[in-house]
């Protein structure tokens, strides 16, 4: 007779687990058998992110600004021609006057006198030479002769003329309309020639000076708008009028002229004022001075994205700045401004634009 043979439950538990294991084991090896291994996912390239603000270029009026000094349109000292004693004084400190205006009145001392003797002298020569003319058709007087009397004749002209001069000069006038602005001499002063006697001053119109540095001059150009703006904070308009072709050769400045024109009659002459030429307008675009940076080569500029999300870095020239921010050239006329992320970016690096603020 066949005996039984008791099987412990832990050998049939060993053995089942034996089995599972080596069906589980059999099953990976056959499917990679039949199956190619899924191909390794390559991570991607991480683009810098930078965040931007589109900005249109609008025109902005330049203008360059120097230091100046107002100075009469004209300004002359009247000086005496001639020697003599002050008689009148026919025009005072502060009158206006009109060219050929009579300023004062000197001592004859005689040169009335002496005009009437040079007429008379010419008068007399006068008739010499025509009697002469006649005789020497007759050929009764040589060719010598009468050339003397011609010479006689022009020295006479010239005697009356110097005396009329001489009495003229006894009245010295207005060479030009104007103000007489100082009085240098009193009536029963003695002068002599060369003695200054009045300034005449003209200020209906000014004429303002200044030196603008080499580099600005090129800006500049005849017939261009000036503001000209006083300490005391009024203004006036004027034109540039003359730019000299040579710069002083210890600052390297060009002188400038400025008429002004000025019907009120301000006072201002000699005084110094601020000259401000309107250059032509550009177009500028106004961006915060935190956006300004310097290239390899220490050019001043600012990142901007273009088209192909590329890094672009355009040197610029700052125009103005002020609490609104700084105004600055050079960029194109519609811009993506990086704000965020451009000290971490290199021109020409292709990046994600995280938003572009409008």
């Amino acid at each position: 007779m066949l005996k039984k043979i008791a099987v412990s439950p832990v050998i049939i538990a060993v053995i089942l687990s034996l089995m599972l294991v080596f069906w589980l084991f059999s099953g990976d090896n056959y499917s990679a058998k039949d199956e190619a291994p899924a191909e390794q996912q390559v991570p991607e390239a991480q683009l810098a992110q930078v965040e931007t603000r589109w900005s249109e270029a609008t025109p902005y009026q330049l203008t360059q600004i120097a230091q100046g000094q107002v100075l009469p349109w004209r300004s002359v000292s009247i000086k005496s021609q001639q020697a003599g004693t002050v008689k009148a004084l026919l025009k005072q400190q502060g009158d206006t006057v009109q060219p050929g205006d009579k300023l004062l009145r000197l001592s004859d001392e005689g040169r009335t006198a002496r005009l009437a003797q040079a007429q008379a002298n010419l008068k007399l020569r006068k008739s010499e030479l025509d009697s002469a003319r006649a005789l020497g058709k007759a050929q009764f007087l040589s060719a010598t002769e009468l050339t003397r009397l011609e010479s006689e004749l022009a020295q006479a002209e010239a005697e009356l003329q110097s005396a009329a001069l001489a009495v003229n000069q006894t009245e010295p006038a207005a060479p030009f309309a104007g103000v007489v602005d100082r009085r240098h001499i009193e009536v029963g002063d003695f002068i002599q020639a060369g003695t200054e006697l009045m300034q005449l001053v003209q200020i209906d119109q000014l004429k303002v000076t200044a030196q603008v540095p080499q580099q600005h001059i090129a800006a500049l150009s005849e017939g261009q708008n000036v503001t000209l703006r006083l300490l005391d904070g009024r203004e006036l308009s004027g034109t540039l009028s003359f730019i000299s072709y040579a710069a002083d050769t210890a600052t390297r400045s060009f002188y400038i002229e400025v008429t002004v024109a000025n019907p009120q009659l301000w006072r201002i002459a000699g005084a110094s004022a601020t000259v401000e030429v309107q250059l032509t307008p550009v177009l500028a675009h106004l961006v915060s001075p935190a956006l300004l940076s310097l290239d390899s080569n220490g050019n001043l500029g600012v990142s901007v994205v273009d088209e192909q999300q590329q890094v672009v870095f355009y040197p610029v020239q700052i125009l103005t700045a002020d609490n609104d921010g700084a105004r600055v050239s050079g960029l194109p006329e519609r811009s993506q401004i990086i704000t965020q992320g451009a000290g971490f970016v290199q021109p020409g690096d292709t990046v994600r634009v995280a938003g572009a603020e409008l």
